[in-house]
């Protein structure tokens, strides 16, 4: 085709963008009647972390910004939050440009469709992560936990002094491992190969370039509704042609890359695993002798009725979505969890030795590198200490801090503690126009000092431990150090005030939402979690880097809020870009087990 035709394909796709926006001015909601500051939301992705909370701590559970299309308003009340994600979630639906992005990435996954059609896949999907399916496959994550543990040591010295290790990509490694053997069912095999392949690139990737191009969403709906998948496609090739230098286009060359190295291999495992299915004829076997999570899946869906079954675009798409969410988000997490225990070495051997404690108990002791941290599924589950790390980390940093909703209709949001209106007067309710824009802040719910606590901002493991609380609240005690043995005084349940909590599936938190678009996948993830920490705590030691550089600096990192958290090296002993852990690993010792 020639090029001036492209050309003006694309100029014409331009100009539909801005009369787009235009129209959406003049059509956004003004006139909220509540208080904020006057600022953009724009400010919420670089401001940080410390700005989300300080906005919910500054001006209470929904505050007024300017969105691009009209008043915002930012979320974090409990009772809000309740009709939001369930109550009204027919009303507060996921953006358009959300959706239409995400199955151009995914394909027709979960977070690529909403009404009946997401109802339709999440129907069939959610019995795959059952408890029992969980119990089955938690061999599989310990062996490949085992194997990173053991690829982690194989970089030590032999004196047992400490080395300088980037976790982050390791952690990765494993995550991927873990998903495709454990829930797609086949040999990644990460952790073994010498270098990353393209696929494990691509995975690891894919999350950053997402955060980078949110504001083009809007550019990829419109080019969506008024091109036709040729014209698209064509329009894609233009802005993503090698003579354009820039480095933004560039990076769109690389997303672009990405996505199809993900959907390559994508469709060439997804045509493995039918084959295999039918090969075997799986249909005639029960789901206890199917190791995989997603053979049982291709075979509920293969007995549905016809109305029910998925296509095979929309099991591609389960596929992507499942190892995007468990790759990306769970990297963060662990990493975050490794760091944080870092951080607080009384927390890490408490944790090392109540994971020593129950490995005696259960009788598995040692394997062929070191100790085992093979547990049954009950016993990992409910070892009250490792609980309280995991719960605390995914409170204090959910994955995804911050998701957005609009108003399909005007709506009124009751509130559980009263905000000012614009003129001051305290108000209890909030009159929603259609097309309004609502970000739930997970961040802020998470940390909400009315339903947490004054210390909600802290990390603090002991506060999930259900046994006799150390000391009167008052008496300053160093993290992991409390004195279970004092005069018993029980906690409250945490996140619950006067019989009122967020909407949750998980622990009264938001981390995992809650209604209908909640994370199905987040008994796996806690079971993931669990599993990799107790098998690295229990032979290796981290610590946060000593190293000084040639002007006597120490690497610092730094966790940057672009949409998710991504840890980098603050400059100058780093580029403030680069997601990287280093951390200081070595071998355990004896005393490291006392805390």
């Amino acid at each position: 085709m020639p090029l001036p035709v492209v050309q003006f394909c694309v100029i014409g796709s331009f100009l539909l963008v801005l009369y787009e926006a235009l129209i959406s001015l003049l059509r956004r909601p003004h006139g909220i009647d509540l208080n904020g500051p006057n600022s953009s939301v724009i400010k919420l992705f670089e401001g940080g972390m410390d700005y989300c909370v300080n906005l919910s701590e500054q001006y209470g559970g929904a505050v007024r910004l300017n969105g691009p299309y009209g008043d915002t308003v930012y979320v974090s009340d409990p009772r809000a939050l309740h009709h939001i994600v369930v109550k009204d979630q027919h009303i507060f639906e996921e953006l358009e440009d959300f959706i239409v992005s995400n199955k151009l990435v995914f394909g027709e996954g979960l977070i690529a469709t909403n009404g009946e059609q997401h109802r339709r896949q999440r129907k069939l999907i959610s019995p795959v992560f059952s408890t029992s399916n969980m119990r089955r496959v938690l061999s599989t994550v310990h062996h490949i936990a085992d194997r990173l543990a053991s690829t982690l040591t194989a970089k030590l010295p032999t004196d047992g002094s400490h080395s300088e290790i980037d976790v982050l990509p390791w952690f990765s490694r494993c995550a991927l491992d873990s998903i495709c053997n454990g829930v797609l069912g086949y040999s990644s095999n990460s952790l073994s190969a010498a270098e990353d392949d393209a696929y494990a690139e691509a995975v690891r990737s894919v999350g950053f370039f997402i955060g980078k191009f949110c504001l083009l969403r809007p550019f990829v709906v419109i080019v969506a509704h008024y091109c036709s998948p040729y014209w698209a496609r064509k329009v894609l090739d233009l802005v993503t042609a090698p003579w354009i230098p820039t480095k933004f286009m560039r990076d769109i060359r690389e997303m672009r890359r990405i996505i199809e190295t993900m959907d390559c291999a994508s469709r060439k495992v997804f045509a493995e695993k039918k084959a295999s299915m039918e090969a075997d004829d799986m249909l005639c076997r029960d789901n206890d002798s199917i190791l995989s999570m997603m053979d049982i899946m291709l075979k509920a869906n293969t007995v549905s009725s016809n109305v029910t079954r998925l296509t095979d675009a929309e099991l591609l798409g389960q596929m992507n979505v499942m190892i995007f969410a468990g790759v990306d988000t769970t990297t963060s997490a662990i990493a975050r969890c490794v760091y944080l225990l870092a951080q607080n070495p009384c927390v890490q051997a408490r944790l090392r030795s109540e994971i020593s404690d129950a490995t005696k108990s259960s009788g598995y002791q040692k394997d062929g590198d070191g100790p085992s941290a093979e547990l049954p599924y009950d016993v990992l589950m409910s070892l009250p200490f490792l609980d309280g790390v995991v719960k605390e980390t995914f409170r204090l940093y959910p994955s995804l801090p911050l998701m957005v909703r609009t108003a399909t209709k005007a709506t009124t949001l009751p509130l559980h503690f009263p905000v000012r209106s614009r003129s001051g007067e305290p108000t209890s309710t909030i009159a929603i126009p259609k097309g309004t824009q609502v970000i739930i802040s997970i961040l802020a719910a998470n940390r909400h000092q009315g339903m947490w606590g004054a210390d909600a901002n802290e990390w603090r493991p002991e506060r999930w431990l259900s046994s006799p609380r150390a000391v009167p609240p008052d008496i300053d005690t160093p993290v992991g150090r409390e004195d279970v043995t004092s005069t018993p005084r029980f906690t409250p349940v945490p996140g619950v005030k006067d019989g009122v909590h967020f909407p949750s599936v998980y622990s009264n938190m938001m981390t995992f939402l809650a209604g209908g678009r909640s994370c199905i996948g987040f008994k796996f993830a806690e079971m993931q979690m669990k599993q990799v920490l107790a098998t690295l705590v229990l032979r290796l030691h981290f610590s946060l880097p000593t190293q000084r550089n040639a002007q006597g600096h120490v690497k610092e990192i730094q966790w940057k809020f672009k949409g998710f958290h991504i840890p980098v090296v603050k400059t100058p002993t780093g580029d403030g870009v680069t997601p990287q852990v280093p951390l200081n690993v070595r071998l355990v010792r004896t005393d490291d087990f006392t805390w």
